[in-house]
């Protein structure tokens, strides 16, 4: 599947944990999770270190949210990535999204082989300014 394709496909999934967002607003996870809700996502936080961010509710891991998950976005660093991973699929997510600069082939390749859509090293909100204006 091209990149493009896989891309459209994600967007087209609407809840999204935002994994290592920050309580922040100058850092990417805060503002490109903000952007995201903006557009119309549903986003919730995943940061063991909050109980809230910018009003939302925050968990400490994937497991412990109690709706489903479409998309799981990844802003931690690489070597952080494969549990992260492991519990995307655990949880039944559809998608693993690793911003800009997260890159592990080993784990992107586990989860597509669990049939998983797999954007890695890109930024959510530049490609959906690009693509859905």
């Amino acid at each position: 599947m091209k990149k493009l394709d896989t891309i459209n496909q994600i967007f087209e999934l609407k809840i999204i944990a935002v994994v290592g967002m920050s309580p922040k607003p100058e850092r990417p996870s805060h503002y490109v999770a903000m952007y995201l809700k903006e557009k119309g996502y549903t986003i919730i936080p995943v940061n063991p270190g909050h109980k809230e961010i910018a009003g939302m509710s925050c968990y400490p891991n994937l497991e412990s949210i109690s709706v489903k998950v479409d998309i799981v976005v990844i802003f931690r660093r690489s070597e952080f990535v494969p549990p992260i991973v492991e519990s995307g699929i655990s949880i039944g997510a559809k998608a693993i999204w690793m911003q800009d600069h997260v890159i592990h082939e080993k784990a992107a390749q586990k989860a597509k082989e669990a049939g998983l859509l797999v954007v890695m090293n890109d930024c959510m909100l530049r490609q959906h300014g690009l693509i859905w204006k």
